[in-house]
Protein backbone atom coordinates (compact mmCIF):
# COMPACT_ATOMS: atom_id res chain seq x y z
CA UNK A 1 0.00 0.00 0.00
CA UNK A 2 1.36 3.37 -0.97
CA UNK A 3 0.95 6.32 1.37
CA UNK A 4 1.67 9.99 0.93
CA UNK A 5 3.17 12.23 3.55
CA UNK A 6 -0.25 13.55 4.50
CA UNK A 7 -3.08 11.07 4.95
CA UNK A 8 -6.73 11.92 4.49
CA UNK A 9 -8.81 11.90 7.68
CA UNK A 10 -10.89 8.76 8.02
CA UNK A 11 -14.65 9.33 7.60
CA UNK A 12 -16.57 8.78 10.78
CA UNK A 13 -19.40 6.20 10.61
CA UNK A 14 -23.03 6.95 11.35
CA UNK A 15 -23.90 8.29 14.83
CA UNK A 16 -22.75 5.89 17.51
CA UNK A 17 -25.13 3.94 19.70
CA UNK A 18 -24.56 1.96 22.81
CA UNK A 19 -21.43 1.28 24.80
CA UNK A 20 -19.28 0.22 21.85
CA UNK A 21 -18.65 3.81 20.83
CA UNK A 22 -15.57 4.46 22.99
CA UNK A 23 -13.88 1.27 21.80
CA UNK A 24 -14.56 1.91 18.14
CA UNK A 25 -13.47 5.54 18.44
CA UNK A 26 -10.25 4.44 20.03
CA UNK A 27 -9.58 2.06 17.13
CA UNK A 28 -10.35 4.79 14.59
CA UNK A 29 -7.96 7.30 16.18
CA UNK A 30 -5.26 4.67 16.58
CA UNK A 31 -5.46 3.83 12.89
CA UNK A 32 -5.41 7.49 11.90
CA UNK A 33 -2.39 8.04 14.13
CA UNK A 34 -0.52 5.19 12.45
CA UNK A 35 -1.32 6.38 8.93
CA UNK A 36 -0.06 9.89 9.57
CA UNK A 37 3.40 8.48 10.24
CA UNK A 38 3.62 9.78 13.80
CA UNK A 39 4.99 6.55 15.19
CA UNK A 40 6.22 3.06 14.47
CA UNK A 41 7.79 1.72 11.30
CA UNK A 42 5.58 3.82 9.02
CA UNK A 43 7.14 7.15 10.04
CA UNK A 44 9.97 7.01 7.48
CA UNK A 45 7.66 6.10 4.63
CA UNK A 46 5.30 8.99 5.32
CA UNK A 47 7.79 11.63 6.44
CA UNK A 48 7.79 13.35 3.08
CA UNK A 49 11.23 11.99 2.11
CA UNK A 50 11.85 12.60 -1.57
CA UNK A 51 12.63 9.89 -4.06
CA UNK A 52 16.20 9.89 -5.46
CA UNK A 53 16.67 12.70 -7.96
CA UNK A 54 17.38 11.52 -11.51
CA UNK A 55 20.41 12.59 -13.52
CA UNK A 56 18.13 14.61 -15.78
CA UNK A 57 16.60 16.48 -12.86
CA UNK A 58 20.02 17.17 -11.37
CA UNK A 59 21.30 18.44 -14.72
CA UNK A 60 18.29 20.71 -15.19
CA UNK A 61 18.79 22.21 -11.74
CA UNK A 62 22.52 22.64 -12.42
CA UNK A 63 21.83 24.36 -15.73
CA UNK A 64 19.48 26.81 -14.03
CA UNK A 65 22.12 27.63 -11.44
CA UNK A 66 24.83 28.09 -14.03
CA UNK A 67 22.51 30.19 -16.19
CA UNK A 68 22.02 32.50 -13.19
CA UNK A 69 25.85 32.70 -13.14
CA UNK A 70 26.03 33.32 -9.41
CA UNK A 71 27.90 31.66 -6.57
CA UNK A 72 26.27 30.25 -3.46
CA UNK A 73 28.05 31.35 -0.26
CA UNK A 74 28.20 29.13 2.77
CA UNK A 75 25.20 29.29 5.06
CA UNK A 76 25.34 31.59 8.04
CA UNK A 77 27.14 34.85 8.72
CA UNK A 78 30.33 35.68 6.86
CA UNK A 79 33.46 34.49 8.68
CA UNK A 80 35.77 36.99 10.37
CA UNK A 81 39.43 36.56 9.39
CA UNK A 82 41.77 35.79 12.26
CA UNK A 83 45.05 37.43 11.34
CA UNK A 84 48.01 37.62 11.08
CA UNK A 85 48.78 34.27 9.45
CA UNK A 86 51.92 33.02 7.74
CA UNK A 87 51.40 30.56 4.90
CA UNK A 88 53.56 28.72 2.39
CA UNK A 89 53.47 30.16 -1.12
CA UNK A 90 53.97 27.91 -4.15
CA UNK A 91 56.89 30.07 -5.29
CA UNK A 92 58.87 28.83 -2.30
CA UNK A 93 58.29 31.85 -0.05
CA UNK A 94 56.68 32.22 3.35
CA UNK A 95 54.07 34.97 3.18
CA UNK A 96 52.54 36.77 6.15
CA UNK A 97 49.05 38.20 5.69
CA UNK A 98 48.05 40.84 8.23
CA UNK A 99 45.01 42.38 6.54
CA UNK A 100 42.29 40.72 4.42
CA UNK A 101 40.08 43.77 4.01
CA UNK A 102 40.98 44.23 0.31
CA UNK A 103 41.49 40.90 -1.44
CA UNK A 104 42.51 40.59 -5.09
CA UNK A 105 42.31 37.08 -6.62
CA UNK A 106 44.10 36.77 -9.96
CA UNK A 107 42.35 33.56 -11.01
CA UNK A 108 38.67 32.90 -11.68
CA UNK A 109 38.49 29.70 -9.63
CA UNK A 110 40.24 31.38 -6.71
CA UNK A 111 37.85 34.33 -6.90
CA UNK A 112 34.88 31.96 -6.88
CA UNK A 113 36.30 30.29 -3.78
CA UNK A 114 36.75 33.62 -1.97
CA UNK A 115 33.16 34.63 -2.71
CA UNK A 116 31.79 31.24 -1.68
CA UNK A 117 33.68 31.41 1.61
CA UNK A 118 31.58 34.51 2.31
CA UNK A 119 34.32 37.10 1.75
CA UNK A 120 33.11 38.52 -1.55
CA UNK A 121 32.51 41.98 -0.12
CA UNK A 122 36.27 42.23 0.47
CA UNK A 123 37.25 41.57 -3.17
CA UNK A 124 38.40 44.74 -4.98
CA UNK A 125 39.21 43.52 -8.50
CA UNK A 126 39.12 40.55 -10.83
CA UNK A 127 41.00 38.54 -13.38
CA UNK A 128 39.49 38.06 -16.84
CA UNK A 129 38.53 34.47 -15.93
CA UNK A 130 36.25 35.58 -13.08
CA UNK A 131 33.04 35.72 -15.10
CA UNK A 132 30.36 35.08 -12.48
CA UNK A 133 27.82 37.81 -11.75
CA UNK A 134 29.11 38.92 -8.34
CA UNK A 135 32.55 39.69 -9.80
CA UNK A 136 31.50 41.03 -13.18
CA UNK A 137 31.38 44.70 -12.20
CA UNK A 138 34.74 44.68 -10.40
CA UNK A 139 37.70 46.43 -12.04
CA UNK A 140 39.58 44.19 -14.48
CA UNK A 141 43.31 43.97 -13.80
CA UNK A 142 44.36 41.68 -16.64
CA UNK A 143 44.65 42.08 -20.39
CA UNK A 144 44.26 38.75 -22.11
CA UNK A 145 45.87 36.67 -19.35
CA UNK A 146 48.66 39.08 -18.40
CA UNK A 147 48.44 40.97 -15.12
CA UNK A 148 48.88 44.73 -15.07
CA UNK A 149 50.85 45.61 -11.94
CA UNK A 150 49.75 49.24 -12.22
CA UNK A 151 46.06 48.23 -12.31
CA UNK A 152 46.53 45.95 -9.33
CA UNK A 153 48.35 48.52 -7.20
CA UNK A 154 45.83 51.26 -8.07
CA UNK A 155 43.19 49.25 -6.18
CA UNK A 156 45.18 49.21 -2.94
CA UNK A 157 44.93 45.47 -2.23
CA UNK A 158 46.03 44.19 1.16
CA UNK A 159 46.59 40.66 -0.17
CA UNK A 160 46.87 39.24 -3.68
CA UNK A 161 46.09 35.60 -4.49
CA UNK A 162 47.82 34.37 -7.66
CA UNK A 163 48.83 31.00 -9.08
CA UNK A 164 52.01 29.72 -10.65
CA UNK A 165 50.61 30.45 -14.12
CA UNK A 166 49.96 34.12 -13.30
CA UNK A 167 52.27 36.47 -15.12
CA UNK A 168 54.29 38.10 -16.30
CA UNK A 169 56.81 37.47 -13.52
CA UNK A 170 57.91 41.10 -13.60
CA UNK A 171 54.37 42.24 -12.75
CA UNK A 172 54.15 39.89 -9.76
CA UNK A 173 57.57 41.06 -8.56
CA UNK A 174 56.46 44.69 -8.89
CA UNK A 175 53.36 44.03 -6.79
CA UNK A 176 55.40 42.25 -4.14
CA UNK A 177 58.07 44.95 -4.12
CA UNK A 178 55.36 47.50 -3.39
CA UNK A 179 54.79 45.74 -0.06
CA UNK A 180 51.65 43.77 -0.96
CA UNK A 181 51.62 40.14 0.25
CA UNK A 182 51.30 37.82 -2.76
CA UNK A 183 50.26 34.24 -2.02
CA UNK A 184 50.95 31.97 -5.00
CA UNK A 185 48.86 28.81 -5.33
CA UNK A 186 49.27 25.72 -7.49
CA UNK A 187 46.92 25.52 -10.47
CA UNK A 188 44.12 22.96 -10.16
CA UNK A 189 43.87 20.43 -12.96
CA UNK A 190 41.74 17.73 -11.35
CA UNK A 191 38.98 17.24 -8.82
CA UNK A 192 41.42 16.26 -6.07
CA UNK A 193 42.98 19.72 -6.27
CA UNK A 194 39.74 21.57 -5.49
CA UNK A 195 39.85 20.80 -1.76
CA UNK A 196 43.56 21.59 -1.53
CA UNK A 197 43.11 25.01 -3.09
CA UNK A 198 40.07 25.79 -0.94
CA UNK A 199 42.06 24.92 2.18
CA UNK A 200 44.99 27.11 1.14
CA UNK A 201 42.81 30.09 0.19
CA UNK A 202 40.91 29.88 3.47
CA UNK A 203 44.16 29.61 5.43
CA UNK A 204 45.69 32.63 3.66
CA UNK A 205 42.63 34.73 4.49
CA UNK A 206 42.46 33.60 8.12
CA UNK A 207 39.23 31.61 7.83
CA UNK A 208 40.32 27.95 8.02
CA UNK A 209 37.02 26.76 9.55
CA UNK A 210 35.10 28.18 6.58
CA UNK A 211 37.47 26.28 4.28
CA UNK A 212 36.65 23.02 6.05
CA UNK A 213 32.94 23.75 5.79
CA UNK A 214 33.19 24.50 2.07
CA UNK A 215 35.18 21.34 1.43
CA UNK A 216 32.58 19.29 3.28
CA UNK A 217 29.80 20.84 1.19
CA UNK A 218 31.69 20.26 -2.05
CA UNK A 219 32.39 16.63 -1.11
CA UNK A 220 28.68 16.02 -0.50
CA UNK A 221 27.72 17.61 -3.81
CA UNK A 222 30.35 15.68 -5.76
CA UNK A 223 29.27 12.41 -4.16
CA UNK A 224 25.65 13.08 -5.12
CA UNK A 225 26.66 13.91 -8.69
CA UNK A 226 28.71 10.73 -9.03
CA UNK A 227 25.88 8.66 -7.56
CA UNK A 228 23.72 9.64 -10.55
CA UNK A 229 26.10 8.00 -13.05
CA UNK A 230 24.12 5.20 -14.74
CA UNK A 231 25.34 1.63 -14.76
CA UNK A 232 26.50 0.13 -18.00
CA UNK A 233 28.78 1.23 -20.82
CA UNK A 234 31.17 4.16 -20.50
CA UNK A 235 31.03 6.51 -23.51
CA UNK A 236 34.27 7.88 -24.93
CA UNK A 237 34.56 11.67 -24.71
CA UNK A 238 37.12 13.84 -26.51
CA UNK A 239 37.83 17.26 -25.05
CA UNK A 240 38.68 19.70 -27.83
CA UNK A 241 40.14 23.12 -27.07
CA UNK A 242 39.62 25.36 -30.06
CA UNK A 243 40.09 29.01 -30.88
CA UNK A 244 39.24 29.24 -34.55
CA UNK A 245 40.26 32.88 -34.91
CA UNK A 246 43.77 32.00 -33.73
CA UNK A 247 43.91 28.66 -35.55
CA UNK A 248 44.31 26.80 -32.25
CA UNK A 249 43.01 23.23 -32.45
CA UNK A 250 43.99 20.93 -29.57
CA UNK A 251 42.85 17.62 -28.14
CA UNK A 252 42.96 17.07 -24.40
CA UNK A 253 44.96 14.25 -22.91
CA UNK A 254 46.32 13.28 -19.52
CA UNK A 255 46.32 16.27 -17.18
CA UNK A 256 44.09 18.53 -19.27
CA UNK A 257 41.67 18.89 -16.37
CA UNK A 258 38.83 17.69 -18.53
CA UNK A 259 40.08 14.11 -18.11
CA UNK A 260 39.28 14.26 -14.39
CA UNK A 261 35.78 15.61 -15.07
CA UNK A 262 35.08 13.03 -17.77
CA UNK A 263 36.13 10.19 -15.48
CA UNK A 264 33.98 11.52 -12.63
CA UNK A 265 31.02 11.62 -15.00
CA UNK A 266 31.40 7.89 -15.69
CA UNK A 267 33.02 8.16 -19.12
CA UNK A 268 36.40 7.54 -20.76
CA UNK A 269 38.67 10.34 -21.95
CA UNK A 270 39.26 9.46 -25.60
CA UNK A 271 42.56 11.34 -25.75
CA UNK A 272 43.96 9.58 -22.69
CA UNK A 273 42.80 6.21 -24.02
CA UNK A 274 44.68 6.75 -27.27
CA UNK A 275 47.89 7.52 -25.38
CA UNK A 276 48.01 11.32 -25.26
CA UNK A 277 50.25 11.77 -22.21
CA UNK A 278 50.36 15.57 -22.34
CA UNK A 279 47.55 17.93 -21.31
CA UNK A 280 47.04 19.15 -24.89
CA UNK A 281 48.22 17.91 -28.28
CA UNK A 282 47.71 19.57 -31.68
CA UNK A 283 44.65 18.04 -33.27
CA UNK A 284 45.02 15.90 -36.37
CA UNK A 285 42.27 14.20 -38.30
CA UNK A 286 44.10 10.88 -37.99
CA UNK A 287 44.26 11.12 -34.18
CA UNK A 288 40.64 12.18 -33.96
CA UNK A 289 39.39 9.33 -36.14
CA UNK A 290 41.51 6.86 -34.18
CA UNK A 291 40.08 8.12 -30.89
CA UNK A 292 36.51 7.48 -32.11
CA UNK A 293 34.79 9.62 -29.46
CA UNK A 294 31.08 9.10 -28.84
CA UNK A 295 30.83 12.64 -27.49
CA UNK A 296 32.86 15.81 -28.03
CA UNK A 297 33.28 18.17 -25.08
CA UNK A 298 34.11 21.85 -25.69
CA UNK A 299 33.90 25.28 -24.15
CA UNK A 300 31.11 27.55 -25.36
CA UNK A 301 33.46 30.10 -26.91
CA UNK A 302 35.49 27.35 -28.55
CA UNK A 303 32.49 26.03 -30.43
CA UNK A 304 31.42 29.55 -31.28
CA UNK A 305 34.89 30.37 -32.64
CA UNK A 306 34.69 27.64 -35.28
CA UNK A 307 31.20 28.54 -36.46
CA UNK A 308 29.05 26.38 -34.22
CA UNK A 309 28.08 22.79 -34.97
CA UNK A 310 28.10 23.32 -38.73
CA UNK A 311 31.57 24.83 -38.64
CA UNK A 312 32.85 22.09 -36.34
CA UNK A 313 31.59 19.42 -38.74
CA UNK A 314 33.81 20.89 -41.48
CA UNK A 315 37.02 20.38 -39.47
CA UNK A 316 38.85 17.36 -40.94
CA UNK A 317 38.17 14.18 -38.98
CA UNK A 318 35.15 15.40 -37.02
CA UNK A 319 32.50 13.98 -39.34
CA UNK A 320 34.30 10.61 -39.37
CA UNK A 321 33.81 10.11 -35.63
CA UNK A 322 30.66 8.72 -33.98
CA UNK A 323 30.30 12.03 -32.13
CA UNK A 324 30.55 14.05 -35.33
CA UNK A 325 28.20 11.82 -37.25
CA UNK A 326 25.58 12.08 -34.50
CA UNK A 327 26.40 15.76 -33.75
CA UNK A 328 26.82 14.87 -30.09
CA UNK A 329 28.66 17.90 -28.75
CA UNK A 330 28.50 19.05 -25.13
CA UNK A 331 29.59 22.59 -24.28
CA UNK A 332 29.90 24.49 -21.03
CA UNK A 333 30.77 28.08 -20.16
CA UNK A 334 34.49 28.75 -20.39
CA UNK A 335 34.93 30.13 -16.87
CA UNK A 336 33.17 27.16 -15.29
CA UNK A 337 34.26 24.04 -17.16
CA UNK A 338 37.91 24.07 -16.09
CA UNK A 339 37.62 26.62 -13.31
CA UNK A 340 37.63 23.94 -10.61
CA UNK A 341 35.86 26.24 -8.19
CA UNK A 342 32.96 25.51 -5.84
CA UNK A 343 30.57 25.20 -8.80
CA UNK A 344 32.42 22.16 -10.17
CA UNK A 345 29.79 19.69 -8.85
CA UNK A 346 27.29 21.40 -11.17
CA UNK A 347 29.61 20.63 -14.08
CA UNK A 348 29.60 16.93 -13.14
CA UNK A 349 25.80 16.95 -12.84
CA UNK A 350 25.47 18.29 -16.39
CA UNK A 351 28.12 15.99 -17.87
CA UNK A 352 26.57 12.89 -16.30
CA UNK A 353 23.26 13.65 -17.99
CA UNK A 354 24.48 14.93 -21.36
CA UNK A 355 27.19 12.33 -21.91
CA UNK A 356 24.96 9.38 -21.11
CA UNK A 357 21.86 10.61 -22.93
CA UNK A 358 21.56 9.04 -26.36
Amino acid sequence: MRMSGRSRPLPLPLPWRGGAAPVVLALVFALAFALTGCGGASSEASSGAKAPVSAGERAAAAERRLAANTVTPLDGPAPTPKLPVTVASSDGREVTVTDASRVLPLNGGVAETVFTLGLGDRVVGRDITATFAEAKELPLVTKAHDVSAESVLSLGPTVVLADTDTGPKEAIDQIRDAGVPVVVLDPVADLDGVATRTTRVAAALGVPAAGKALNARTDRELAAARAAVPDGSRPKVAFLYMRGSAAVYLMGGKGSGADSLIEAAGAVDAGVETGLDRPFTPLTSEALVAARPDVILMMDKGLESVGGLDGLAEIPGIAQTPAGADRRVVTLEDGVLLGFGPRTPLVIDILVDRIHTT
